[in-house]
């Protein structure tokens, strides 16, 4: 119970930090709040089950709902483009889930990747998606627990490699503007962005291939 009452007076505090200019740890804290929703809305999509204590529903229509339902929508957006590359990652990486080393290695192997080349909503959309499906990966191969170290793996790099991009477009809610935004090939842009982080990705899986682990 205590848990519980400790998480929802966190929760408030992430909700409120949407509403104004974020410091470095509360996008961090947004930035994990956002991967157990989008990793939790995936899983269930799968038909897979995770059990989150520390997960706070996000309020409807709330700040950090209505970001996680733009995260989720512009995930299948990019899925839909290239079904094959977010799913199976564990075997695309050849990758054995029985350590949580291992896992989140890749993972950072991967998501360093991905942004070699700079920093784009495209491409942040597309680690989101990279963790969800290891994340399925790991539930349905008996090891849940491994979901909850992608998770603080996740915030850890959105710490060490993104927090400065987000403070500079003020915050997780810039991502809103890929959907409502009316400027002439606004839409495009972020998809090509992503599109560009495909290659990445693939070049990440040789990276992790070929490391000594």
């Amino acid at each position: 119970m205590e848990v519980l009452r400790r998480s929802s007076v966190f929760a408030a505090e992430i909700m409120d930090a949407f509403d104004r200019s974020p410091t470095d740890k509360e996008l961090v804290a947004q930035a994990k709040a956002l991967g157990r929703e989008f990793v939790h809305a995936r899983l269930l999509r799968a038909g897979l089950v995770w059990s989150a204590p520390e997960r706070v529903p996000p309020a409807p229509g709330g700040r950090l709902a209505e970001v996680c339902t733009v995260l989720l929508r512009l995930g299948d957006e990019l899925e839909l483009m290239r079904p094959s590359v977010y799913r199976n990652v564990a075997r695309q990486l050849s990758l054995s889930l029985q350590s949580e080393s291992v896992v989140t290695e890749a993972f950072l192997a991967v998501a360093a990747q991905i942004f070699v080349a700079g920093i784009t909503w495209g491409k942040v959309v597309s680690l989101y998606l990279v963790a969800a499906g290891l994340a399925a990966d790991c539930v349905r191969q008996a090891q849940p627990a491994l979901v909850h170290a992608l998770v603080d793996c996740l915030g850890e790099f959105v710490r060490r490699t993104l927090a400065a991009w987000l403070r500079r477009q003020g915050g997780w809610t810039d991502v809103l503007k890929c959907v409502v935004s009316s400027e002439p090939g606004f839409r495009s842009h972020w998809l090509v962005a992503a599109l560009c982080g495909f290659g990445r990705f693939l070049k990440a899986a040789f990276f992790v291939l070929l490391s000594d682990r």
